[in-house]
């Protein structure tokens, strides 16, 4: 996740947090697909609505979205937003 993010955003910040554990016996998260917290902060998200931003960033993450993750809690932003 953090290889695949890191080449398509360039990010000044990248906090990638496994909250898996905190699903366990969670019905999506029987397959073993997990849970994850991202916060990112990248110029490519300047002039971007909030779903455009997700949405880039599901794109970026490809099959992964499929295959490893159940859940993705997202926070985009440019630098300079708060």
């Amino acid at each position: 996740m953090r290889e695949l993010l890191g080449a398509e955003f360039a990010p000044a910040q990248l906090d990638i947090v496994d909250e898996s554990h905190r699903h366990v016996g969670h019905a999506g998260a029987r397959d073993g697909r997990g849970h994850f917290r991202v916060r990112i902060v990248s110029p490519v998200f300047g002039g971007l609505a909030q779903v455009r931003r997700h949405q880039r960033v599901y794109a970026a993450l490809g099959d992964m979205m499929r295959t490893d993750i159940h859940a993705l809690t997202l926070e985009t932003r440019a630098p300079g937003e708060d």
